[in-house]
């Protein structure tokens, strides 16, 4: 899924996020036998909270409007309201830590195509294409499957930035986690790891490998029938 609800939140956040040294995109997706299951994307910026909360004191900052708790709840709700239209997508649910700067959306999907056609629109909707990853999961053969595609766009407008802006993300990662109610048998991408209890699959990327292609979120995971 392109992470439509971190898509806005970011808009809303830039500022902070561009005088920070260390943020965190989380997805987590929690997928049941049947296909359906709970996704959740989070945004972490809690190991800069010190320096966050002085800012957000301010009205703006090097020429730039700081956002206010107002600007950032609004833009939680437009995402809930959102996505509470899309079909095959229930209990939409945000959360907004303003003591430690984490933000989340959560919702659960009917299927994981229902995923695919959100992240569609989403794309479809911008002018820049950057990375987009697809879901597939087969009930039968118990099998998940993200499909990663790498477009340079992302390259191309990091390239854009100043220097004191790009060192934003020398710190920065992506963080996916896949549970299940069935053992994982295997998986296929190398840099991802099988938690002790077989049921759950992770991968962390630095911002850097998604911004130059280097790393990939691809993967294909078999489970017990």
């Amino acid at each position: 899924m392109k992470p439509y609800n971190l898509f806005k939140i970011c808009v809303l956040l830039v500022t902070l996020i561009t005088i920070t040294s260390c943020f965190e995109v989380i997805e987590e997706i929690d997928l049941k036998s049947d296909g359906s299951g709970t996704m959740t994307y989070t945004l972490n910026l809690s190991k800069s909270k010190s320096k966050i909360a002085s800012i957000m004191l301010l009205d703006s900052i090097n020429g730039y409007k700081v956002p206010s708790r107002q600007d950032i709840q609004k833009g939680l709700n437009d995402i809930v309201a959102e996505l509470n239209k899309a079909d095959g997508i229930t209990n939409v649910t945000k959360t907004a830590d303003y003591e430690n700067f984490i933000f989340s959306v959560k919702c659960n999907f009917k299927d994981v195509d229902k995923i695919n056609k959100i992240a569609t629109n989403v794309s479809n909707k911008q002018k820049n294409k950057m990375v987009i990853s697809s879901y597939f999961f087969d009930k039968n053969n118990s099998q998940f499957k993200r499909k990663y595609t790498y477009s340079d766009q992302i390259k191309k407008q990091y390239s854009k930035l100043n220097s004191k802006n790009k060192k934003v993300f020398d710190d920065a990662s992506y963080t996916a986690i896949y549970r299940f109610d069935k053992t994982v048998l295997s998986q296929n991408n190398p840099k991802a790891k099988v938690s002790k209890s077989k049921k759950a699959v992770m991968q962390r990327l630095n911002a850097m490998e998604i911004i130059d292609g280097s790393g990939n979120l691809s993967t294909q995971i078999k489970l017990s029938k």
